[in-house]
């Protein structure tokens, strides 16, 4: 009896019965797009639908993760990595999704607070030199939950090929996982503007959103999230997800996401074109 009461909490945490009330659109969204899905996107989707947007943010791959695990049910996931899609696709990964769209990017920045003692330095020096040195405090996510995290790591590792620097990442992140630097992606913007970090690495769109000073690693060293979007297998709301793909790919959206500092791409569909929406099909196919 303990069990089965444990397993039915577990799964009302999981699915709240006002999640899936009529009307609602459930989206599970990279960390990175707090304030574009919560400010943006959200608030003007549903002036223009009438539908309620209800949103859930974390690292993209822990999100996706949750889906898997059947922790976490959604109608709309947005990923800022393909890579996050392909591992939800396929029989083994339960087709979760059968097809995703890309429809913007935004590069890696290093953000610094402008009260910071190290704010100075980041305008007379090189990034990395003024990250390697002693008693700066920096902030980053998790490599394993998130694809800012693994970028994080992929342009240091860059970074010393680029500038002939061997350890150059060792010495400004120290171990991929080191406890004194990585936060969960929903929180690293707060924390930093909060004062408890000198520097940070974002996204464009959330540095530019978030008013942050950055400076920004040369383009050939630096990666950057690709965003994209999918309906999830057995969403509860497909007809309202339907809608939410057609506002986010169309003019409004794509409006909305340029305020908010994504550069767009022209949206590009991967996997299983025969089970996509023709409302959604039809955008892409018309796109510039």
């Amino acid at each position: 009896m303990l069990r089965l009461m444990c397993s039915l909490i577990l799964a009302l945490l999981a699915f709240p019965p006002t999640a899936w009330a009529e009307g609602t659109v459930n989206v599970l969204y990279a960390g990175s797009l707090v304030n574009l899905m919560e400010r943006g996107i959200g608030p003007a989707f549903s002036k223009a639908t009438g539908d309620q947007f209800r949103g859930y943010a974390g690292g993209s791959n822990k999100v996706a993760n949750e889906i898997k695990g059947e922790l976490r049910r959604g109608d709309v996931f947005i990923s800022a990595n393909p890579k996050v899609d392909e591992q939800l696709m396929g029989a083994a990964n339960s087709d979760w999704v059968r097809w995703y769209i890309l429809f913007a990017e935004s590069p890696l920045v290093i953000g610094y607070n402008p009260s910071s003692p190290f704010a100075a330095a980041f305008k007379t020096k090189p990034w990395y030199e003024v990250l390697s040195g002693p008693g700066i405090k920096i902030g980053r996510t998790d490599p394993k939950l998130d694809p800012k995290g693994a970028f994080t790591v992929e342009l240091l590792q860059r970074a010393e090929a680029f500038y002939k620097k061997p350890g150059l990442s060792q010495s400004i992140i120290g171990a991929p996982d080191n406890p004194a630097q990585v936060l969960p992606e929903e929180v690293l913007v707060g924390r930093f503007q909060s004062g408890e970090l000198d520097a940070a690495f974002f996204y464009s769109t959330e540095a530019a959103d978030a008013n942050i000073s950055t400076v920004q690693p040369p383009a050939e060293i630096d990666p950057k999230a690709r965003y994209t979007v999918a309906i999830l297998r057995d969403a509860p709301n497909p007809t309202g997800a339907e809608r939410f793909l057609t506002f986010l790919l169309g003019a409004k959206g794509r409006e909305v996401l340029q305020e908010h500092g994504l550069n767009l791409v022209k949206p590009a569909l991967s996997g299983d074109a025969q089970t996509i929406p023709h409302s959604v099909k039809s955008l892409i196919d018309t796109a510039q």
